[in-house]
């Protein structure tokens, strides 16, 4: 898939000081993992001798068997699309240097050099070895070909991948080469690690990786020397790590006797996008570095280490999901109780229907109210049934709110609509917006005016999705006080009502999911009226308003990932209709989002014009529409 790139990390059963052994093993899992699609191949600290080599590295026998071991790795990438990451020392006059190599294609680019050298406890690498920084040349002769030295290099693939390369402890110094390198437009680093194992240690380098990988916006990928290093007093693990924007992707089973290989296929323009939102990490300084290019790595096969979640919004580890519910709650109920305490308003007004949003609503300002140690009868939830509305819909709005504790009113609407349809002269027979809009705007009307009765302030419940989409009537269900639901997409509210319900009595829980499990429908014609029959499933536009938001991704690469991730839920002809359905309301609808009212910001993706989306109302969406 255009832009994708499958990385590996592999860690090898070698041989102590066996250079001619070891580089068998590495050209064989370098093969391996090229024929499975791999663009780079991550390999540990000195894999080509053994890290624990000691003062063997002293010796010239190790030294030169390792640079014809280095000569045989490089031949047998020749031909070969992937590039290939190995550890080896470089010995320059009187300096050694732990160095990684960098391969493509039968030539050695370049060898990047360890900065940052421990020399404490069981370290002792000052003994050997000295930091490239005291290397007293740009450049160096191996094997006959001169080629550069250093640490200061990006890699590139045009300028859509670019990666750089730093080693073990490097990424532990207070400033790590990384930074600068990211700075300079490395999108993944790649880390050569070896790694002595202790109690705790492994939870330890888990956060400085994905740590690391958040504080660059990058991929960052970690291959450690395996237990084949053992020696003496230590004990190695062969833990290797790949991390993106600060999660693991991956991560393999250490102490394993045999060799393992990682995988993680990673999209660099995406951490592109977020890097160009991110106004603090363009603002930092950085120094030049050499940039080396490559003619061409290869796109992944497929993406088979790069499965997109189906919904993007909902974490899909339930431990993760439980907490973000809670977090969420408390967001939405927070800034309700600061609206509250700012504006002294007397009562909350809800429009309660027996739906998704606004029973969601309704529990956040119970929760409100809790916070400000207020009765919950200062909610007025008002249920205004109309021509369209449901017994199930009613009752459970009506039950709901006699659970919660709210003051329940029921104000029926259709004799109002019916008499501004005379005033206007609308046809009630004529089921056409007018039908449906001045339902909804009748419903605002009274919520407004009981708001002015009772000292209150309206609470408005369309969720994040309606909002990207428009599913809402302009100055109606669109308007409010303070809209609790703005930052929350229609896949999340589900699994809100069901966090809610899991610690509610039974009889609450057992309305909050009869709520749940009743399809989406604004019920504003008679008879049956299905949301998602008419917009398509909010679980595609929820899909694609993540990934468009998010990445700014192409409308075609949209598809791509949506035909992928939905391959057994959905046809492809419905998936294009529904992105091409996505993206016109989005654009037409910038004009409701302008004027949008207050609402607490939940998560990355948000759609307030007064922070995270400011666009043009009258922008064309011609270039978008496939």
């Amino acid at each position: 898939m255009r832009g994708v790139y499958r990385i590996a990390a592999a860690v090898p059963a070698l041989k102590v000081g066996n250079p001619a052994a070891n580089a068998d093993g590495i050209i064989a899992q370098y093969r391996e993992a090229a024929a499975h699609g791999a663009a780079v191949v991550l390999f540990p600290e000195l894999a080509i001798t053994g890290y624990s080599c000691g003062d063997l590295f002293e010796q010239h026998t190790l030294l030169d068997a390792a640079l014809a071991a280095l000569q045989k790795i490089q031949d047998a990438t020749s031909g070969q699309p992937a590039a290939l990451i190995v550890g080896v020392p470089i010995l320059y006059a009187t300096r050694l240097f732990n160095c990684a190599a960098v391969i493509h294609d039968g030539e050695l680019l370049a060898l990047v050099g360890k900065t940052y050298l421990p020399n404490h406890r069981e370290f002792y690498e000052k003994r050997q070895f000295r930091s490239i920084r005291e290397c007293p040349t740009a450049s160096i002769t191996i094997n006959g070909c001169d080629l550069p030295i250093g640490a200061d290099f990006v890699f590139a693939v045009g300028n859509d991948c670019r990666f750089a390369v730093e080693l073990s402890e490097d990424l532990c110094a207070v400033t790590p080469p990384s930074n600068e390198l990211a700075l300079n437009g490395a999108q993944i680093i790649f880390n050569l690690s070896a790694c002595p194992e202790l109690v705790g240690k492994a939870d330890h380098r888990r956060r400085l990786v994905a740590g690391q990988s958040a504080r660059l916006c990058a991929v960052y990928a970690l291959a450690g020397a395996g237990v084949h290093e053992s020696t003496s007093d230590l004990v190695f693990s062969g833990h290797a790590i790949i991390a993106e924007n600060g999660r693991i992707n991956a991560e393999n089973q250490r102490f394993e006797r045999e060799g393992t290989i990682i995988y993680a296929d990673v999209v660099p323009r995406w951490l592109d996008s977020l890097r160009r939102a991110w106004t603090i990490f363009n603002d930092c300084p950085s120094t030049p570095v050499r940039r080396i290019a490559l003619p061409a790595l290869p796109v992944a096969p497929d993406t088979r280490y790069r499965v997109l979640p189906k919904q993007p919004f909902v974490p899909s580890d339930s431990a993760d999901r439980e907490r973000h519910c809670r977090e969420i709650f408390s967001i939405q109920a927070s800034g309700l109780a600061k609206r509250l305490e700012h504006t002294r308003a007397k009562r909350l007004v809800i429009g309660l229907s027996g739906g998704l949003d606004s029973t969601l609503a309704i529990l956040v300002a119970a929760q409100a109210c809790d916070m400000l140690k207020l009765p919950r009868k200062s909610i007025c939830a008002i249920t205004m049934p109309g021509m369209g509305t449901s017994s199930r819909t009613k009752n459970n709005a009506v039950a709901i709110a006699k659970k919660i504790g709210a003051e329940l009113r029921t104000i029926d609407i259709t004799k109002a609509v019916h008499g501004h349809f005379q005033d206007i002269g609308h046809d009630p027979k004529n089921l056409n917006v007018v039908y449906e809009n001045s339902q909804a705007r009748e419903r605002t009307q009274i919520l407004m005016d009981v708001a002015n009765a009772v000292g209150g302030i309206v609470i408005g419940t369309g969720d994040l999705s309606e909002i990207a989409l428009g599913w809402n009537t302009f100055n109606a269900d669109h308007m409010s006080m303070y809209n609790v639901n703005c930052g929350v997409p229609k896949t999340l509210v589900r699994h809100l009502l069901e966090f809610y319900a899991a610690g509610a009595d039974d009889d609450l829980a057992r309305l909050l999911r009869d709520v749940n499990a009743t399809p989406v429908s604004p019920e504003l014609l008679p008879g049956t009226q299905h949301t998602e029959e008419l917009l398509g499933c909010y679980e595609l536009h929820d899909f694609f308003l993540y990934y468009f938001l998010k990445y700014g991704e192409r409308p075609a690469d949209l598809l791509e990932w949506a035909y992928q991730t939905f391959a057994d839920c959905y046809e492809p002809k419905l998936i294009r209709e529904t992105l091409a359905t996505f993206l016109k309301r989005f654009f037409s609808q910038q004009f409701k989002r302008n004027a949008m009212p207050d609402g607490p910001k939940i998560g990355s993706i948000a759609l307030s014009p007064r922070g995270d989306w400011r666009m043009p109302t009258d922008a064309d969406a011609g270039a978008w529409l496939l």
